[in-house]
Order: structure tokens, then sequence, then C-alpha cells
């Protein structure tokens, strides 16, 4: 297996999962369509997946209704409150981007966890109860949201272990039997300046983990970074937009790249996004696929210097690392 080269791709391909619905032998053929698409861009649209469009449209609902409220009421569930399971709402200009505050509010959500929970006990950080607005079906919905996609997670790395030439389980016995779930709700004002403005509703990152499977809206704006420029990501209806992060990069030796992007809300209406990170287990530690430990990748400059290749330690090692730099105000935590 050989690591192709990091092109100037131009466009994003779309991965139909309803194909190896309706003819299992589909899958080896899908499975190579991944290969290709996280080699080359780290980026697909998903489609054929059949998460319900009542749903996702009752998510929406739900969601519109929470950022219509004032910032005196939103802040009544402030990630503060959350304590170490960093979970609540957090105002516009409160996450940063590579030091830089973003032009979004949002509101960070993950699986449900009470106190009985051993890892709440244990007073693992990233885990424990969601703090849910009181809106009707707002609680049911958001949990029944998080349940299917992360099924839907793990029957996309099934693909992913099979595009490595690994078991179909592979990711599942070795990194995601417990994946850490964070599910969140972003909102983007419109830009005012839309054509002169530099104000990022998001600025170039990457993401951490494993998977983002991303539901957008209609706006646009999520950008990929194609080598030396940015294409656009158009929403597609009722696909989800996938993405790789930095421990898949991490475990594959570089074969698939977390690849960087960036949002800009230039539609004059107001962005809803709705990701859910599908990563691994909070105290797995990160290592290299031993398949690929001999694998010869090109070395390459990443957007933020980091090289994710020389990362020992956990999941959440790694992750509370990037917190901190996201919320430097939350009280730093260590992992188990």
């Amino acid at each position: 297996m050989t690591r192709q080269e990091h092109i100037d791709f131009h466009a994003i391909p779309i991965i139909d999962l309803a194909k190896a619905k309706t003819d299992p032998k589909q899958l080896p053929a899908l499975a190579r369509e991944l290969f290709q698409a996280c080699c080359e861009s780290g980026f697909f649209y998903l489609v054929g997946h059949g998460i319900s469009e009542d749903l996702q449209a009752r998510l929406e609902r739900v969601s519109h209704e929470f950022f219509a409220w004032d910032e005196h009421r939103k802040m009544q569930l402030k990630m503060e409150l959350g304590g170490p399971a960093w979970r609540g709402y957090f105002p516009l200009g409160g996450e940063l981007t590579s030091g830089k505050a973003d032009a979004k509010e949002g509101l960070y959500l993950g699986t449900e966890l009470d106190a009985r929970d051993p890892r709440v006990q244990a007073g693992w950080p990233m885990h424990g109860p969601n703090l849910f607005p009181d809106i009707p079906d707002f609680r049911d919905t958001v949990l029944e949201y998080i349940h299917v996609v992360t099924a839907l997670g793990h029957r996309v790395m099934e693909l992913v272990s099979m595009s490595l030439a690994l078991p179909p389980d592979y990711f599942y016995e070795h990194f995601t039997k417990d994946p850490l779930i964070l599910f969140r709700i972003f909102h983007y004002p419109p830009d005012p300046d839309p054509e002169h403005s530099e104000t990022w509703g998001v600025g170039e990152h990457t993401d951490y983990g494993l998977l983002t499977i991303l539901k957008q809206d209609d706006c646009g704006g999520l950008e990929v970074k194609s080598k030396d420029r940015w294409i656009e990501a158009p929403p597609i209806p009722q696909a989800f937009v996938c993405n790789i992060g930095d421990m898949l990069e991490r475990m594959t030796g570089g074969l698939y790249r977390s690849t960087p992007h960036r949002v800009r809300n230039r539609s004059g209406r107001e962005r809803y996004s709705f990701p859910l990170f599908f990563d691994p287990g909070f105290s797995v530690p990160m290592r290299a696929i031993p398949q690929l430990e001999g694998l010869q990748t090109e070395r390459y400059q990443r957007w933020d210097e980091a090289d994710v290749h020389s990362f020992t330690g956990t999941y959440g090692d790694y992750l509370l690392t990037k917190v901190g730099r996201v919320f430097p105000d939350l009280k730093k935590t260590r992992a188990p």
C-alpha cells in the first residue's frame, strides 16, 4: 500500500451507502471509493445513510428555537455550569480558533451519562450529563439524533477498516468500542460585510479525532483546503459532510490526512450546522496501525506546524491539550 500524492482536488466525492444496503457485494467498491477520498481530500459527502428526514427537521426546529432566546436566557446554560463534562452554551466570540474569536455561538452536547456512571464518578473530563434548554422535545430529539448518528459512525468506520485492508471490526475492537461522542449545534449570524470582512465563523483548523459527521443547512460557507487553494463544500440535500481527523492521520502514518477547513457565513442569513465527532475512546492509547507502521509518506508542513505522528498517550490526553486553546478560561483537567 502506497500513499498517493496530496493532489490539488477540485471537488469533494460522494459516497452512497445505499449501494451496499441493496447489494452487499458493493462494499469492496465503496471501500475503494473511501480510500481514494481519504487519501486525496480527507473529505466526502455521505448519502444513502438512512437518517430520518423528520428527525433532522425536528433537530433544526428545536435548535432555531433555542438560539432565538435572548443572551441572558441562553447564558443560564453556560459551559462553566457543565464542569468537567464540557457541556453547555458559549456566546458569540466565546470559542477561539488559532487564538482568534470565532463569529459563532454554540451549544456543546454529547453522550448522556448520569452521576452513577463509573466514568462520571471517576471524574473523567468530557463525560457527564448534558445541559438541555427547557424546550419541548429538545432533549429527546438531540439524544435520538446522537444515537442514530453514532450508529452511522460505526458503519463508516467499518468501511474505513476495509479501505485499509483490515477486518471490518478493526477500529471497533481497538479504538471505538466505547467511542467519545461529542455533538455541537452552532449558530453563525450573517456577516454584515461579506465582501470585505476578514471575520471567520471558524478559522482554519483540523478536527482532533477519527471522524466528523456534519449536517449543514442550505446556507453554505464551508471551505476545504486543496493544496494551495480553498474549495467550497456546498450543501447537498440530505447529505452529510464527513472528514477525518488528526488521530486517523496518526493511526495511518499519514496515508489519510486531516484536512484543514474553515467557515464564513456569506449567505446573508442565519447559518446552522450540526457536527457530531465520532472519536476514539477517551482512555484508549493512540498508536499507529501495525500493518501501516512501515508506510513511507512524504513530509509536509501542517497548517499548525504540529507533528501528530510524534504524539504518545491516550486520546483524552491529546484532546485536553487542544481544549485549553479553544476555551482557555475553562479549568484544565487531565485524562485518567
